[in-house]
């Protein structure tokens, strides 16, 4: 189950990285150019382009995602046979990297650049569940066979996708609220 997972993660997340990074060089060459994804005041990826946060290494982000959902992608290939311990470690360290970065990310468009990007809201979804499935089997994998740890991984195995879903109601909660003056104009 976990390559099928992380494949559909990472060719969602590689798709909407592919599709940011065309439409932020459209963008670069044509200042006139209004992205696909420019919808609303709200839902902007204009507006989200043109922040410093949207490149903050000096490239724009979504090349790292580029980068990083093809290695996904890959590990998701190579899941038929079992993956060396390395390469579970790095998919861990890389995947609580990219929720981390993702958790940034979300706090500057809430919060400081007041704009939401549809692709990098897919991208948040994906990373969270990747990170997630990610986590659950490197516990499988150092969690000792018996006792309270066991029972406790045991019960979040058996209620594996409660809690990537009510992360992300919790962020869904928290743009509801912080645009709340915008979508009760809609209503």
């Amino acid at each position: 189950m976990l390559a099928w997972v992380l494949g559909v993660c990472g060719l969602i997340g590689l798709l909407a990285a592919f599709t940011l990074t065309v439409e932020k060089f459209e963008l670069a060459t044509d200042p006139d150019y209004t992205p696909s994804c420019s919808i609303n005041p709200i839902v902007n990826c204009g507006s989200v382009m043109d922040t410093p946060q949207a490149s903050v290494f000096g490239f724009p982000n979504s090349l790292l995602g580029i980068a990083g959902f093809a290695a996904l992608v890959a590990v998701a290939a190579l899941m038929g046979r079992r993956p060396a311990r390395w390469v579970m470690v790095g998919l861990q360290v890389g995947m609580t990297a990219a929720l981390v970065f993702v958790h940034w990310l979300i706090f500057q468009s809430l919060y400081r650049i007041d704009a939401l990007c549809p692709y990098c809201m897919a991208v948040w979804v994906v990373v969270v569940v990747a990170f997630w499935y990610v986590s659950l089997r490197t516990a499988d994998e150092y969690c000792p066979h018996t006792g309270p740890p066991r029972r406790v991984l045991e019960l979040l195995v058996s209620v594996h996708s409660v809690p990537p879903v009510l992360w992300i109601l919790v962020v869904v909660a928290l743009i509801a609220e912080r645009f709340w003056w915008y979508w009760s104009t809609l209503l």
